[in-house]
């Protein structure tokens, strides 16, 4: 697996960021018509409006450049998303407007997620989503049990098992060509999660 490539311009540079940014944005495009694995480095350059040696400047391969658009989206995504109060009253509703924002963040970009969440995609891209989707639930746990955690079921645990349900439904939907609307995976998704809540809340029994 590729990893990426140190460039000798500090990456706070503006240019530096303007130019991913451009090669994110050209991919992009490209992928959604096209599969990846038939995208080349010129194409992507060619659509940044860049040359291949400054691609190589800061990627190994139109691979590696997918892995970090596809990370640096979902992580602005998961940052975006509000905490969940799991006494609120209307937390059926929170919940659900939430994911179905994370849905429709995948509709928009189905095709590099698609490819990279896929058989022939990047397990280093699937780890960092439910890494990071898991560390965004133990919080919300953290908060809901108000400093009086639950030793039955760790908290660790706890949000592993829901992330990792959560991309496993995602994944499916996508490889599937997204045949149920973001409102529609957030409202059947929603129930599903907030049972596991519960029996963890209950202790089980």
């Amino acid at each position: 697996m590729a990893t990426r490539k140190e460039s000798s311009t500090p990456l706070g540079d503006r240019r530096v960021r303007r130019t991913r940014s451009a090669l994110a944005r050209a991919l992009i495009q490209l992928v959604e018509q096209q599969d990846l694995s038939r995208i080349s480095v010129s194409d992507v350059a060619e659509g940044a409006g860049v040359s291949r040696s400054a691609f190589y400047d800061h990627y190994r391969d139109v691979h590696e450049l997918a892995e970090d658009a596809c990370t640096a989206m979902i992580d602005g995504l998961i940052e975006s998303m509000p905490a969940l109060a799991f006494d609120a009253v209307d937390l059926a509703q929170e919940a659900t407007q939430s994911l179905t924002e994370f849905f429709a963040s995948l509709a928009e970009h189905a095709g590099l997620y698609r490819a990279l969440f896929g058989p022939q995609g990047s397990a280093r891209v699937v780890d960092h989503i439910r890494r990071r989707m898991a560390a965004v639930i133990h919080e919300h746990l953290v908060q809901a049990d108000a400093g009086e955690p639950r030793e039955h079921v760790p908290h660790d645990v706890t949000a592993a098992f829901i992330a990792g349900a959560l991309i496993g439904v995602a994944v499916d939907w996508l490889q599937c060509g997204c045949r149920r609307t973001p409102a529609e995976m957030a409202t059947v998704t929603w129930p599903l999660l907030n049972a596991h809540y519960r029996l963890y809340e209950s202790g089980g029994s």
